[in-house]
């Protein structure tokens, strides 16, 4: 294999200038939809936006809601790609080694009790101590799991199995925590464990953009080492992959990018697992183009499902949580069900 490879494929390239121009066309309906009619030709700059609360629903509603919904959606994905090479398996997700169920058990820890790790007031506003305990605890998490699974040698079974328990025993003390909170605390944690971008402002965003531009610039880079990786563990170590390095260095990696988003935004399932399998229908294993096709996949999944969340019943919203499991859930069965070929290596 060479390291610089065949990067002429013209369906590939034709699919990631055609997911651009996809979310591109879904941020400009994303801004002009909502309870505020905005004509099309002020947000393109055709005529002047003279009206200043249109001016004010773009700038600091809309924008920081899409934007954190491209953000989220593409960590999730990018991490459910990574993570399903590295496990060698086509289910493992940001959730399967329990950063969803650790980040829940932080966050519930924040809105019922309204501390932080060990009773420390690290952080004095609701937001970020709700936000900082869910990024402590889905780090948590996957560090267990992968500690236990090192004891075992680095089986990917083992690994499985640890998440499947660790998950399991934060989901317990979740449910503790709804048992013992009071009416107002219970609301606000169902609330953040259905997802939702209430909470999108400027500042978060300035937060997860460049987690995201660093994160997805060094696993292009390593690209090619998950196509060797995705040939075994020994086709790798012949071509000069340190694997255990890759393994270590990529899970933490994706962890801090699924993790940082689900600390703003709660609970999102499917994204990381449909928009990979998606991309590798569209694209097939090439990592060097299904990184970037499989993160805007999910960025534009949940940005349209966002929007169908906030439009369909307006004024009333829905969690987008519960939008991208009633899409994803039989969208994911129906891949099995159809599909004809294993895309899966």
């Amino acid at each position: 294999m060479s390291k610089q490879g065949n990067l002429s494929s013209p369906k590939s390239w034709f699919v990631l200038f055609l997911l651009i121009i996809l979310l591109a066309l879904a941020v400009c309906y994303a801004s002009l939809s909502g309870s505020a009619n905005i004509p099309i030709k002020q947000l393109i700059g055709l005529e002047p936006m003279t009206d200043e609360i249109n001016r004010y629903i773009i700038k600091e509603i809309r924008m920081p809601r899409i934007l954190l919904a491209i953000i989220t959606g593409m960590s999730l994905a990018v991490a459910g790609v990574v993570m399903q090479v590295l496990l060698k398996n086509p289910l493992a997700s940001p959730f399967t080694l329990g950063v969803s169920s650790g980040a829940s058990f932080g966050a519930a820890l924040a809105i019922v009790l309204g501390t932080s790790i060990f009773g420390m007031d690290l952080v004095a506003s609701g937001k970020w101590l709700i936000a900082f305990n869910a990024f402590f605890f889905g780090c948590i998490s996957v560090f267990i799991v992968y500690g236990i699974a090192t004891i075992k040698n680095g089986s990917t079974t083992v690994l499985l199995l640890a998440g499947v328990a660790i998950g399991n025993l934060f989901s317990a003390g979740v449910s503790a925590m709804k048992y013992f909170s009071d009416n107002e605390a219970l609301k606000n944690l169902v609330i953040w464990l259905m997802g939702g971008f209430w909470g999108a402002s400027w500042e978060v965003v300035y937060i997860l953009v460049p987690l995201l531009t660093i994160g997805l610039l060094i696993l292009l880079r390593l690209s090619w080492s998950f196509n060797s990786l995705n040939a075994g563990d020994e086709v790798a170590k012949t071509l000069g992959v340190n694997v255990k390095v890759l393994k270590i260095c990529s899970l933490l990696l994706v962890t801090l990018l699924a993790s940082s988003s689900i600390a703003f935004v709660g609970i999102i399932g499917f994204i990381g697992l449909v928009a990979p399998h998606i991309g590798r229908m569209l694209v097939g294993v090439d990592y060097r183009f299904l990184i970037p096709i499989s993160s805007l996949l999910g960025a534009l999944i949940l940005l349209v499902s966002d929007t169908v969340a906030r439009t369909i019943l307006a004024p009333i919203e829905i969690p987008v949580g519960i939008i991208t499991s009633c899409i994803g859930a039989p969208f994911f069965i129906y891949i099995l069900l159809q599909k004809k070929k294993d895309y899966w290596g």
